[in-house]
């Protein structure tokens, strides 16, 4: 799973959490006896994965699947478990802080809510020239604001706003700000965590527009999380599907949504509203969505897949590729079961 022109791989990647607490918070009874119990929570499991230079690879899922999880890994914010992340061939999850400096200029993030990502305290040119005197001390005064103005202006970022805070704009103004500020530093990957869900959906276009036209122009790579499959079809060069922490499915995307391979594909792009189209099948799964607490064994959806059987409840499928370039994890796929 990798290519000549890969910016980044993703071996293996485990992230958990230990939420048991507090000594007291881990006793427990069982069977009579007092015992320490711990709980983690499995958010993401052995994901596989990698990003072409100059793409955008959206990775969708329902809320709790570990997308954003995923994006913070990628981004150094969560140390890893278990596996390993490559930036441009180099290995980056186990380097030092001082070692991962360099990287941090090349990689950045725009996060979902921009009013809780900005600092309340500093003004608009505060937070844009922040990053640029950290990065390059050796940047004048005169060569700082000259590129505050030049990224602002790219980014609809009027000019009269340098001098205000935060708190005086709407949820739309502050998402161009952050990704003025993603931008500053001239990165060639930006990781985009839901940049889009916390605005109104008249903003929501202009947002996005805005943001594939600075990647057109900077020749930009995006790995972009997102829960809304309305949008991915004509903005993503390929899609990753997660469900419950781990990767169902990877393909192209106009293949994917001409015909998605695995069942919890099939399900979710049957969720999206069809305007005008008659008869439109919307499929219902079965049960309740598992807890990433305690995982299903075996494939992490049999318990709502129709098309399960005894293999895909005892052992855990493989992420292969298929003739077309398509990645499934799924045993039916594998067999040559009929999926509709």
């Amino acid at each position: 799973m990798n290519s000549e022109n890969t910016i980044l791989s993703i071996k293996n990647v485990v992230k958990h959490f230990d939420i048991s607490g507090g000594f007291l918070d881990q006793l427990t009874i069982k069977k009579g006896k007092i015992c320490l119990e711990k709980v983690t929570v499995k958010a993401v499991n052995d994901v596989s994965l990698f990003v072409k230079k100059g793409e955008t690879l959206r990775v969708v899922g329902e809320s709790g699947c570990g997308k954003s999880t995923l994006a913070r890994v990628v981004m150094g914010l969560y140390p890893l478990n278990s596996g390993e992340i490559y930036y441009n061939g180099n290995r980056i999850d186990n380097l030092t802080h001082a070692q991962m400096l360099p990287v941090r200029k090349k990689m950045q993030m725009i996060f979902q809510d921009p009013y809780a990502s900005l600092n309340p305290r500093k003004t608009v040119q505060q937070t844009l020239e922040e990053p640029l005197r950290f990065h390059n001390p050796d940047m004048s005064n005169g060569e700082i604001d000259d590129k505050i103005d030049l990224v602002m202006e790219q980014v609809g970022v009027d000019q009269a706003w340098i001098k205000r805070y935060p708190h005086e704009f709407s949820g739309g103004q502050r998402q161009r700000i952050s990704i003025a500020r993603g931008l500053i530093l001239d990165p060639e990957f930006i990781v985009a965590d839901e940049p889009v869900s916390a605005l109104d959906v008249s903003i929501q276009a202009q947002i996005l527009n805005l943001m594939m036209k600075a990647g057109r122009e900077r020749g930009l790579t995006y790995l972009f999380i997102t829960h809304d499959l309305s949008v991915v079809r004509h903005i993503s060069t390929r899609v990753a599907v997660m469900y419950l922490g781990t990767l169902c499915e990877l393909a192209a995307a106009a293949d994917l949504f001409a015909n998605p391979r695995h069942p919890y594909t099939n399900a979710l792009l049957s969720a999206i509203p069809k305007v005008g189209e008659k008869g439109a099948k919307h499929i219902k799964l079965k049960g309740e969505v598992p807890t990433p607490i305690h995982l299903p064994t075996g494939c992490v959806f049999h318990g709502r897949c129709v098309y399960a059987d005894k293999r895909c409840s005892a052992e855990v499928p493989l992420l292969l590729e298929q003739k077309d370039g398509t990645f499934v994890a799924c045993h039916a796929v594998e067999e040559g079961r009929p999926i509709d």
